[in-house]
């Protein structure tokens, strides 16, 4: 069962796929899309809908965790934070972020954003258009890789990007 710790947003990591540590380092893995599981993304870190695709966690010497998120138009994340920081790369459509106390800021498929470690923040879909982006980060030497907060309010949300 998938769990609420080690996915990309720090969602517990998937099921590791058994496999032998020796031929693991000699072996390229390759998880077929067919063979991935989408869990939606849960109420206590999502507000609106959310879904999360093929979850992953490395094993030592990495600390590299991941996901897939979609957001369906309105949907976002709570207020978070990364112990190393977080990459997401949008593979479609237009979303959102805002780093605590500052500006929300609007991005586009083929973007690459980067959060600092350890900054509040959130991340979704706009009001009227939907988003998916890849999310990496790692975990520190306790293990997490997040920390989740509290919702974002809808006035919070919805004042958006400055407009010029």
């Amino acid at each position: 069962m998938l769990t609420i710790a080690a996915l990309a947003l720090a969602i517990p990591a998937a099921p590791a796929v058994a496999h032998d540590p020796e031929a693991r380092s000699q072996d390229m893995e390759i998880t077929r899309k067919e063979d991935m599981q989408t869990v939606e993304g849960p109420a206590e870190y999502f507000t609106g809908r959310a879904t999360i695709t093929g979850q992953f966690a490395r094993e030592a010497p990495s600390n590299l965790t991941g996901a897939i998120v979609h957001f369906e138009p309105g949907a976002r994340t709570a207020w978070h934070k990364h112990p190393r920081g977080q990459t997401l790369i949008v593979t479609e459509g237009v979303g959102w972020t805002q780093l605590e106390g500052g500006e929300t800021h609007e991005f586009y498929e083929g973007d690459i954003l980067w959060c600092p470690a350890d900054k509040k923040h959130w991340h979704g879909a706009t009001p009227t258009q939907g988003m998916t982006h890849i999310a990496l980060q790692e975990k520190n030497a306790e293990g997490s890789n997040v920390e989740w907060m509290e919702h974002v309010p809808d006035e919070v949300y919805l004042a958006g990007p400055k407009k010029d």
